[in-house]
C-alpha cells in the first residue's frame, strides 16, 4: 500500500493535479491515482515529484506492507 503527501504538498505550492502532471511529464489521471495510492511510481517519477517539490522521495512516499495495514485496523 502506497501512501503520499502529494496533494498536501501541490496545496502548499497551490498547483492542481494537471499542472503537477504537466510539469513532470505525465497524465493528470496518474496523479490522481498516485494520491488515492492506486498507482506505484517508477523511481524516475518519484524522484521527479520529489525534486519538483524539494523533498526526498521519503518525504513524499511511504510503502506500506499490506499485513502492517491490516494489524493497524
Amino acid at each position: 500500500m502506497l501512501k503520499t503527501r502529494i496533494h498536501e504538498l501541490r496545496k502548499e505550492k497551490k498547483i492542481n493535479q494537471a499542472e503537477l502532471a504537466e510539469i513532470v511529464g505525465v497524465r493528470r489521471e496518474t496523479i490522481v491515482n498516485l494520491e488515492n495510492g492506486k498507482y506505484n511510481p517508477s523511481l524516475k517519477l518519484a524522484m521527479d515529484i520529489a525534486k519538483y517539490f524539494g523533498k526526498t522521495i521519503e518525504d513524499i512516499f511511504t510503502f506500506i506492507d499490506e499485513e502492517e495495514a491490516v494489524d493497524e485496523e
